[in-house]
């Protein structure tokens, strides 16, 4: 899975456009909710659709995507269960499609 943060990009003539940059590739596991995970989080944010499980790292923050094999998730939230340093917990929103 590679991790992506939005940049802002200016032309030639000043004008800024909004691109994807790749940060990091990472092992993940892509969880989908199930049926009463998915009801039980519409309580509280109405757009997760999966949890994402990956290795700790320090830079991962709510305004990045993650991208694997043509699907995108939006990070809505991210946990770093227990405190522990080991792992993190991306709450996700699947996007449509992939645009660069």
């Amino acid at each position: 899975m590679t991790l992506q943060q939005k940049t802002v990009i200016e032309d030639d003539l000043k004008q800024q456009s909004e691109a994807w940059t790749d940060i990091a590739t990472v092992w993940a596991a892509i969880e989908p909710l199930s049926g009463r995970e998915y009801f039980a989080a519409r309580q509280e944010n109405a757009e997760v659709t999966a949890n994402i499980t990956i290795r700790y790292r320090k830079d991962v923050t709510p305004d990045m995507r993650a991208v694997s094999e043509g699907r995108v998730f939006d990070v809505l939230s991210v946990i770093n269960p227990g405190e522990r340093y080991e792992s993190l917990i991306l709450m996700c929103r699947e996007a449509v499609s992939v645009d660069s």
